[in-house]
């Protein structure tokens, strides 16, 4: 018999987002997941995704084509703006603009036309590089959109954004994804990642990926150049 507890899942190929596969299949959803080719700078992450996706069993993967990098302002869709690999102050220039707010929002139309009323998206405030869109106040106002701007949420069968790993460490975060057979191989966090997906070892997501690995007492299997 289909699951009809349905869950769409935003999947990069990072750590964060395939915990959270896991984290879903463990509560019984029938898991949807949806990746972005939205202009990055490698496509590494679009491989890692597709293999986390059959790892951990998903009913369907889906990969949609999107041109942020046509707009630019980010070091992740513009090669001319260099990653950067020091710690600094504000909001680094890695910011997508609106990237988790377009995001969600193509996965708000799959989820209606699956009938599925729960996304999930692995946004964290702890241990992060401060993005906007990934705080608390995001993902609450994002959910009361999804109820305002659908047939759905309308007649009365609303949406819930899930953000499962919003306040764990990334230490946390390896602990509860290793628990669930999460395969931390697979994936690639590294923004400038080459195109065997090994990372660099020095950007922000290395950074705190590592950190999450050591604090956990978890080995690391993260491959870097």
């Amino acid at each position: 018999m289909m699951n009809d507890k349905k869950a769409v899942i935003l999947l990069s190929g990072g750590l964060d987002s395939a915990t959270v596969v896991a984290m879903a299949k463990a509560e019984g959803y029938a898991c949807y997941s949806m990746s972005f080719d939205y202009g990055q700078r490698h496509r590494a992450e679009l491989q890692a995704a597709e293999q986390v996706a059959r790892q951990l069993g998903v009913v369907a993967h889906k990969v949609i084509g999107l041109d942020l990098d046509g707009m630019g302002g980010s070091a992740l869709t513009d090669n001319a703006i260099a990653v950067p690999e020091t710690p600094g102050e504000g909001i680094p220039v890695t910011y997508v603009p609106a990237r988790n707010t377009v995001f969600l929002s193509l996965a708000l139309g799959w989820a209606e036309v699956l009938g599925a009323r729960d996304i999930f998206i692995g946004v964290n405030a702890v241990d992060y590089s401060g993005y906007p869109d990934c705080r608390p106040e995001f993902i609450e106002a994002f959910e009361r959109l999804a109820n305002l701007a659908t047939k759905a949420g309308v007649e009365g069968e609303g949406f819930r954004i899930q953000a499962p790993l919003q306040h764990m460490s990334k230490a946390d975060i390896v602990q509860a994804g290793v628990r669930l057979g999460v395969d931390y191989g697979l994936t690639v966090s590294c923004y400038q990642a080459d195109a065997q997906g090994r990372g660099c070892g020095r950007c922000d997501s290395c950074r705190l990926r590592a950190a999450g690995f050591a604090a956990a007492g978890v080995a690391d299997p993260t491959r870097y150049c």
